[in-house]
């Protein structure tokens, strides 16, 4: 803002910013006094209603870097070459926990990224889990009202936690993630990132593949100990978001490996998982990591409100050489992202700064509406129009993807090896005894509080059958807590 006299939003100069208008010495206020009037009406409207999910969240800019040479699976422009940058800016967050929740506690983190591309936006919106507790976006309602408030309690109920868990077996590996030692992040800069969804990478010949994205931290991973994190949620609720802004401000600028695992096309009809399936990772053994980039975190936001609270991230914002795939969970997502934007932040939340292009320039007959700040001018909206109106490429962002069958509601696809507990056993089965009997704590700990029998038993069944070393030392923790 510019030196000079204190205005009203209309630009006229303020006289006085410390006395309403009266009348008399110690009279009523006047309806008059217009600037008290537009104060506390601007006032009363400073905060947009919060995401439903992923409320609490912390955001910094930075650059991306392509450190290897991956032309030969995508023509996405900014991927073209080693060397190139792209400015990115992250948004993390936790999922359940309201706008003044505390940042250390057990719950997966939002990790969002925009990259400004010379072929506009594109945002890949993932997690710091490579999966997720469903497979299907219509179950998503449902889940995230038992993690939110109980419409009668007014509180977090582990009996809906549980009951919906222990009735949705799908859930059962992030599930194990989240009680996990990884459950608890010490903060944005020690964990890592995943796309989690399956998306197509294609390139200039018009060869498909699909990809999984992961950023491994170079700050090494560190997390809390329940124990930690209930301290710390007290003491600094704000602990992610402070850590992270002023690691920025010391000049300690948190980086990322970014890594891709690539699928042809033609091996995910007869993969032994189901490339799609949102609660499946894809075995490194058989889809190694690919290195691809370097993702530095370097400026702070300058005002979080009209940068963090008003980002908005869509996993449907495509570049060319990037689409997306048959995941029923992405899906849904490519819908349900854009209409949370429209309805919280508006119809024209495009235009805004953080989220507008910032390497190439927006050419849409979408306009007006609520904000919308006339950059058109006079300009034709509609398409085709002789008047050097924008025009369409005839060239598709992503390869087309080959459907048989007829419409309806239809169940995932299960491959050779599917089943909702194969990979948490595996993963169960991949820790340390510490790692273990933490895990177990923590899910002990956690059911312990349902207060039916019958919830708590299916909850541990599901978990007796990813291992049942796992399912008997959980069951005995149980009984011992619950007395």
């Amino acid at each position: 803002m510019t030196q000079g006299p204190l205005t009203t939003e209309a630009g006229a100069p303020v006289a006085d910013n410390q006395n309403s208008e009266t009348a008399g010495i110690g009279g009523p206020v006047l309806v008059q006094d217009q600037l008290l009037l537009e104060k506390l009406a601007h006032f009363n409207r400073e905060r947009i209603p919060e995401r439903v999910v992923h409320a609490r969240g912390a955001g910094a800019y930075g650059t991306f870097t392509v450190t290897a040479d991956v032309t030969g699976y995508t023509r996405a422009g900014f991927l073209s070459e080693v060397g190139k940058e792209t400015e990115v800016f992250l948004r993390f967050s936790t999922v359940a926990g309201n706008l003044g929740a505390p940042d250390a506690v057990r719950d997966p983190r939002g990790f969002a990224v925009k990259f400004y591309t010379e072929e506009g936006n594109y945002d890949l919106v993932g997690n710091n889990t490579p999966v997720f507790f469903i497979r299907d976006a219509i179950k998503f309602p449902d889940f995230i009202h038992t993690q939110k408030r109980d419409p009668y309690t007014g509180s977090q109920e582990a009996d809906n936690v549980f009951d919906f868990w222990g009735l949705s077996p799908e859930s059962t590996h992030q599930v194990t993630w989240l009680f996990g030692d990884r459950g608890i992040p010490a903060s944005y800069r020690h964990m890592d990132g995943f796309g989690s969804h399956t998306y197509q990478w294609n390139n200039e010949a018009g060869e498909a593949f699909w990809v999984k994205y992961h950023f491994k931290t170079d700050q090494g991973i560190k997390n809390l100990t329940a124990q930690e994190a209930e301290i710390l949620a007290g003491k600094d609720p704000d602990s992610h978001q402070r850590d992270l802004r002023e690691a920025i401000e010391r000049g300690e600028y948190p980086t990322w490996t970014v890594y891709v695992q690539l699928m042809p096309v033609a091996e995910a009809a007869t993969y032994r998982f189901n490339p799609f399936d949102l609660t499946k990772v894809w075995p490194h053994a058989d889809y190694p990591l690919i290195e691809f980039g370097k993702l530095e975190l370097n400026r702070n936001p300058e005002n979080i409100f009209a940068e963090v609270e008003q980002s908005i991230f869509s996993p449907a914002h495509f570049v060319p050489g990037i689409g997306p795939s048959p995941d029923k969970m992405l899906q849904g997502r490519l819908f349900s992202y854009g209409d949370a934007h429209r309805y919280r932040v508006g119809i024209n939340a495009d235009h805004l700064p953080v989220n507008r292009p910032h390497a190439t320039e927006a050419r849409t007959h979408s306009r007006d509406g609520r904000l919308y700040d006339g950059r058109h001018r006079g300009a034709k909206n509609y398409e085709p129009n002789s008047f050097g109106g924008p025009f369409q490429t005839d060239r598709p962002l992503w390869q087309p993807v080959p459907v048989s069958g007829v419409t309806g509601e239809t169940v995932t696809p299960v491959h050779a090896e599917d089943n909702d507990f194969v990979q948490a056993g595996n993963l169960y089965r991949l820790m340390t005894q510490e790692e273990k009997e933490r895990l177990v704590d923590n899910l002990a700990n956690a059911i312990s509080g349902v207060t039916r029998d019958d919830i708590a038993e299916r909850a541990i069944d599901n978990f007796r059958q990813a291992d049942e070393d796992f399912g008997k030392r959980l069951e005995a923790a149980v009984r011992t807590l619950r007395g």
